[in-house]
């Protein structure tokens, strides 16, 4: 196989650029290829879309940020895995590849890798869900199939390690000072 090229004999992507996305807010942070796209979210989602698609994205990285009613603390972990098991369930085709937890203070974190039928396609979806004092993150990152998952997927791992936490969040998650914020 010639060096560059998948199975497919695609070229592999390539960087162009790197573009730091800063939520308004504060709250977050994540770099992603220059020549991608950004698209709002739908559904009212307080958060952000990147894509090397420009129409009709299926390939995609995204997070969007949702206020809880509650502080999250490590000792709920069992009740969010049961609550994103369930949702999961409801998509169409769903096969869970890889499922796992941490938790680092009261910051929680549940990773998912699956696959699911939509729109006629079996897409491909990696997503993390971090959980931190009054705040769930989501971070997923979609191949519009398992191929289309693969050729991009250096590029949406880098997404994900450079996805960034404002400060002041890492601080709330602390077990110890958590007890002053409220």
């Amino acid at each position: 196989m010639a060096k560059g090229l998948l199975l497919t004999d695609r070229e592999r992507p390539k960087y162009r650029g790197i573009r730091t996305f800063r939520d308004r807010h504060g709250r977050f942070q994540f770099r992603y290829p220059s020549d991608w796209h950004v698209f709002e979210l739908s559904d009212d989602r307080d958060g952000v879309m990147v894509s090397p698609e420009a129409q009709d994205p299926a390939t995609y990285f995204c997070v969007w940020a949702t206020r809880l009613q509650d502080a999250i603390v490590a000792e709920d972990l069992d009740v969010l895995r049961e609550g994103v098991g369930e949702g999961l369930s409801q998509l169409p085709g769903l096969s869970i590849e890889s499922a796992s937890e941490d938790v680092l203070g009261n910051l929680v974190r549940l990773r998912r890798v699956y696959t699911f039928e939509q729109d006629g396609s079996i897409r491909r979806r990696k997503v993390w869900m971090l959980y931190v004092y009054k705040w769930l993150f989501a971070l997923v990152a979609q191949g519009a199939n398992a191929d289309e998952y693969e050729h991009w997927s250096m590029m949406l791992e880098d997404c994900f390690d450079d996805f960034d936490l404002a400060p002041a969040l890492w601080f709330a998650s602390d077990r110890e000072l958590a007890k002053e914020l409220d």
